[in-house]
């Protein structure tokens, strides 16, 4: 039998900024029976220039890109009440940090698992200063070519940190034609390593047909309405959506069994009618 599937719900930054909504969805990922939800972490200095950030923005928060970044970031007040709300509710969680600072930040949860987001793939600093952590690294794939993939898996391999590829498309929300979903196989051949999917498109299906195929986890962004603020709300999944996508890819895993050939008790009993 198969290695039952990791689903983590994606919040990102779906919490606008505000630690009760954080909660609402953490909530969310708990009823639906996800194993972990994952935010990420920003050093806003860091990770933009000043000439981005004094850039014009309109948004909830003011009317500048730092006004914007800034209101979406948390702080160690917030991930505090996080790390200790997901233990109340015996959920795990985890962050994908993009700068250095960010991910020494994350380090005093003792998370179990890392998160290296497609955008920071390329970020050699960022990827070593995780590797050198040695705790199990899901790895985003989307917008990078199999070269960047490679020189990003041999800083895992140098560190013998232990990682989980994702496969992903970084277009949100994905055309479904743009799924390549026989990619993970291509990745756990080339690697031979797990591979999950992280997924940004439309419904549920494409995420449940990855499953079917070998998909290892699934990351899936979540949202309590894909009508609120935020780039990423679109092409996130709502409360009742999770919750049938949870229980399709159990339903999956019982459907896909282990690949051997027997007679079930039920067919024995068939077969003794019909063949004598």
């Amino acid at each position: 039998m198969r290695e039952k599937v990791y689903i983590t719900a994606e919040i990102g930054i779906n919490h606008n900024g505000d630690i009760e909504i954080a909660k609402k969805l953490i909530d969310v990922a708990f009823v639906a029976g996800c194993d972990a939800v994952k935010f990420q972490k920003r050093t806003i200095d860091k990770v933009y220039t000043k000439e981005f950030l004094d850039g014009p923005r309109q948004s909830p928060w003011g009317t500048t890109q730092r006004a914007q970044k800034e209101g979406l970031e948390f702080g160690k007040n917030e991930y505090d009440i996080i790390d200790a709300y997901c233990k109340e509710k015996g959920l795990e969680w985890y962050a994908s940090a993009w700068d250095v600072d960010s991910q020494i930040f994350l380090r005093q949860y003792n998370l179990k698992f890392n998160k290296i987001a497609s955008a920071m793939l390329v970020n050699e600093d960022l990827l070593d200063c995780v590797a050198s952590e040695g705790r199990y690294t899901f790895i985003a794939t989307g917008m990078s070519s199999m070269e960047e993939v490679d020189r990003a898996v041999e800083v895992f391999k140098k560190h013998n940190c232990p990682f989980e590829l994702l496969h992903c498309n970084s277009t949100y929300p994905m055309p479904d034609e743009d799924a390549n979903l026989n990619l993970i196989h291509t990745l756990a051949q080339r690697y031979g390593c797990k591979v999950g999917y992280s997924g940004h498109e439309d419904g549920l299906l494409v995420s449940e047909c990855a499953v079917a195929i070998g998909a290892t986890s699934i990351e899936r962004h979540i949202t309590l309405d894909r009508t609120m603020y935020g780039s990423d709300q679109k092409a996130s999944v709502e409360p009742a959506g999770l919750c049938e996508l949870v229980k399709n890819i159990r339903i999956i895993e019982r459907l896909m069994g282990d690949g051997e050939k027997r007679l079930t008790p039920a067919e024995a009993e068939i077969k003794k009618k019909l063949r004598g």
